[in-house]
């Protein structure tokens, strides 16, 4: 396995209070995150409702940090430029949810943004062939998504394994930097496995979130010593 990069932490703001999200942005940084994820759900491609452009835009200015927008959107395609001026740096789409997933990454990019894909439970790797060099992050989900505070699913374990392989190699061959990131179940036990299996990415809702923003710091310290311990 090639040398990853530091391990980063990306809070999920699905886990945080809504009635005063700008604050817990600005606590949840302060805390150390490295990162702000933002799940955005339709009801439609996954059973829950979220967040839209409006509310990324409103929240854009509580923070420097990097906005990881996850589109659980069909279709995604005619969003993608209302995320992008609403404040994402990253926008990640489920090869499911689009017609031609080449075509949209690339939309991604020349919208200035980084462009993600995302594997749910049941897609296959195989989705990653002819896109590698569009892509510059890899999301896994190690929980069906839809709902935050599920089980990580063990068995998307190999599947993060072949993924870094497949950056590795892409790596090997001249390829840009691709970020490999792990989303579902994330705590101070299967972090750790996330990492050893190659995720360099950690998206942590509940684990991140809980028992307030006493103890945020206390939470993001606990996940990045975990995988410390492990790598």
């Amino acid at each position: 396995m090639a040398n990853l990069p530091k391990i980063n932490i990306a809070p999920s703001i699905l886990s945080a209070d809504f009635a005063k999200l700008g604050q817990e942005i600005h606590d949840i940084e302060a805390a150390g995150a490295d990162w702000i994820h933002i799940d955005v759900m339709d009801g439609h491609f996954v059973p829950n409702l979220t967040i839209g452009p409006a509310i990324v835009k409103a929240i854009r200015p509580h923070t420097k940090l990097p906005f990881d927008v996850h589109l659980m959107i069909e279709p995604a395609d005619p969003y993608l430029e209302a995320f992008a001026h609403a404040g994402a740096d990253i926008i990640s789409i489920h090869p499911e949810a689009v017609s031609n997933l080449g075509n949209s990454l690339i939309k991604v990019r020349n919208l200035g943004k980084k462009a993600g894909v995302v594997l749910n439970p049941a897609t296959p790797t195989s989705s990653l062939e002819n896109i590698m060099d569009s892509v510059d992050l890899i999301l896994v989900m190690t929980v069906n998504p839809g709902f935050g505070g599920q089980k990580f699913i063990d068995s998307q374990i190999e599947k993060i394994q072949i993924v870094r392989q497949k950056i590795d190699q892409h790596i090997e061959r001249g390829g840009t930097k691709i970020d490999l990131s792990v989303d579902g179940g994330i705590n101070v036990n299967t972090a750790k496995l996330a990492v050893n299996a190659g995720a360099n990415i950690l998206v942590a809702g509940t684990a991140a979130f809980i028992d307030g923003p006493s103890k945020y710091a206390r939470n993001l310290a606990d996940l990045r010593n975990s995988t410390m311990a492990e790598i």
